[in-house]
């Protein structure tokens, strides 16, 4: 069964700095497109949950993947 699992990372445009693994409720989805709207949707709400001023002094972004996994059924 081809699930599609989600990994979506905070990243800054200020040298030096890595982009790190944000972690989220919801990891598999059903379909490519429940796994972009979730993306997404997650990423406004995480970057609308921090400061303006931080995100603009830091430029901070969000990037994620939705990739197709084969998960076997047990």
């Amino acid at each position: 069964m081809v699930k599609f699992v989600l990994t979506l990372w905070l990243c800054s445009t200020v040298p030096g700095t890595d982009c790190k693994i944000v972690p989220t409720k919801i990891i598999t989805f059903e379909d490519h497109y429940s796994c972009i709207v979730y993306g997404y949707d997650h990423s406004y709400k995480l970057i609308t949950g921090y400061d303006k001023e931080w995100v603009n002094s830091m430029g901070a972004y969000t990037k994620f993947t939705c990739e197709p996994k084969e998960i076997s059924s047990v």
